[in-house]
């Protein structure tokens, strides 16, 4: 596993170049869209919690109009076919983010994690992950909750941090793989 880590970053390192060299023209349509529709600067920028819990930003492209405080129908359109995370590249490129790992929550989550939990934070934040594939639909099963939060709290992040261990004793190049083509499928027959 120790010898894949190394080769998972030069992977990263490589794809990442060629998607965005390949994207770019699509990259700066989407920024100009982006920017128009939401009627600034078309990145969304965040502090997250990243590998070792060391905080970095993400990179998104804005899905919200910042005076309405809503999606438009053009953020919704580019939630759904995950053309919102494309910037995400760059997070790769830079060392941040990994192709496959955990989501990149926001502080509070997996920088407060106790014992053997811990280990997440060995991992790089991914683009995906099966936690993500499994619960695609996360944003559905809060709104279906009576406290959404609490719910969040209680089984849908445990659920994700087990799943992400799994992940970080089984990763390998064959994983990454599958869980990559999964991710794709899934975006495909939304």
């Amino acid at each position: 596993m120790s010898q894949y880590r190394y080769w998972k970053v030069v992977f990263d390192c490589i794809l990442s170049i060629f998607l965005i060299i390949l994207f770019l023209p699509l990259l700066i349509l989407l920024f100009i869209i982006s920017s128009l529709d939401s009627k600034s600067n078309g990145i969304f920028c965040q502090e997250r919690v990243g590998q070792f819990g060391k905080v970095f930003t993400i990179y998104k492209f804005k899905t919200i109009n910042d005076k309405k405080r809503e999606s438009s129908s053009i953020g919704l359109l580019l939630r759904k076919f995950k053309f919102d995370e494309l910037p995400q590249l760059f997070n790769i490129l830079k060392g941040d983010m990994s192709f496959v790992g955990p989501r990149p929550d926001i502080e509070g989550y997996y920088d407060r994690l106790k014992g053997d939990s811990r280990k997440v934070l060995e991992l790089k934040p991914g683009l995906t992950s099966e936690a993500s594939i499994k619960y695609s639909n996360e944003d559905t099963i809060l709104k279906l909750q009576k406290n959404p939060l609490q719910y969040n709290d209680e089984v849908l992040f445990p659920d994700k941090v087990k799943m992400n261990l799994h992940y970080l004793e089984n990763m390998s190049f064959s994983t990454d793989i599958k869980i990559l083509s999964k991710t794709i499928f899934k975006v495909i027959i939304k």
